[in-house]
């Protein structure tokens, strides 16, 4: 792979190597694995939305989540689709794709502060433009529903088109958001937890690539257990991106502020649940984790240097190798 040239003049020229291979890479990487990660994610239900009702493979035009097979298409959707985009961004950024997980990763993972919003900026921008790109490609089949629906993007029947770009909360909350936004923070928290045990090279971390793998299907686990109540968004900058183009694109109210009005289950500025429960349950899980397994390691692995260093014997385990920068919870 070193014999491919580089597109830009001054990497070759070796002008741009610190800029490029410096933070300004990390935040081009997070951007595309972010894009790749809404592309698929968000896609998969435009799938089901919008596009298996309009073309036909549905039992009517508007025929939606009439099954657990249809939910099951979407979960699995989507952890393909965090997977993919970790592969994508994982050997340059480290792979976050959130928000939540950049800042439990600064709060308790040494990641730097000073790359913290850079990072967060990189992905909601990443969000947005998949969100742009999903539009164009599906369009006609997002109108083809509404109207079939006999409903507007910004009538409370465009709630169905609207979830292809972002979350709301389930009619049986009736418009209170405490329960949605406790099941945020509870489904984020078991994220982090699931990625930081995932890539804990003192722990019992997946090996041979399937690290990515291993978190989409964590991802996939979340939404079955937990999807229903608000949409499992886990992610600021997956929900927050879309739902700046949806609201852009004739959503009006019903993306930003996030309201519905005259409806069983109306609710009223939903957009901050995502955003704000995400980042909680994020700091949560990564200290639940150092709590229950992450300090336990630390003092095993303190006790058996303690060991090795009064037998005067080298430990046995020790790594033989750095870890990468999806891999970096060995010195922590």
């Amino acid at each position: 792979m070193s014999q491919i040239t580089p597109l830009r003049r001054t990497v070759r020229d070796g002008s741009g190597l610190k800029r490029v291979g410096g933070v300004w890479g990390e935040v081009l990487a997070e951007f595309l694995g972010t894009f790749v990660l809404i592309c698929f994610g968000d896609g998969v239900v435009a799938m089901a939305v919008a596009a298996l009702p309009g073309s036909g493979r549905a039992a009517t035009d508007t025929t939606i989540f009439m099954a657990a097979g249809d939910w099951l298409l979407i979960t699995w959707g989507w952890a393909l689709a965090v997977a993919l985009g970790v592969y994508v961004a994982g050997g340059v950024s480290g792979a976050h794709l959130n928000p939540a997980v950049t800042l439990a990763f600064a709060v308790r993972r040494k990641f730097p502060w000073n790359k913290v919003i850079p990072y967060v900026v990189a992905q909601v921008v990443g969000a947005f433009a998949a969100a742009a790109l999903l539009y164009v490609v599906y369009f006609n089949a997002i109108d083809a529903f509404n109207a079939a629906s006999k409903t507007q993007r910004d009538q409370a029947g465009g709630l169905a088109t609207f979830s292809i770009f972002a979350t709301f909360p389930a009619p049986y909350f009736k418009g209170n958001l405490t329960i949605p936004l406790i099941d945020q923070i509870v489904g984020t928290a078991f994220l982090v937890i699931f990625i930081v045990a995932i890539i804990d090279l003192r722990n019992t971390a997946v090996k041979a690539n399937l690290g990515p793998l291993m978190i989409g299907f964590a991802v996939a686990a979340i939404g079955m257990s937990f999807g229903a109540n608000a949409g499992y968004a886990i992610n600021p900058a997956r929900d927050f991106g879309p739902r700046v183009f949806a609201w852009l694109a004739g959503w009006g109210d019903v993306a930003l502020p996030g309201t519905i009005t005259g409806v069983p289950g109306a609710f009223s500025w939903y957009f901050w649940v995502p955003i704000v429960g995400p980042l909680i349950g994020g700091i949560i899980g990564v200290l639940l984790y150092d709590w229950f397994i992450g300090d336990i390691l630390h003092a095993r692995r303190a006790l058996a240097d303690q060991e090795a260093a009064a037998s005067g014997k080298p430990r046995i385990d020790q790594d033989k190798t750095e870890p990468g920068p999806a891999e970096e919870e060995e010195d922590y």
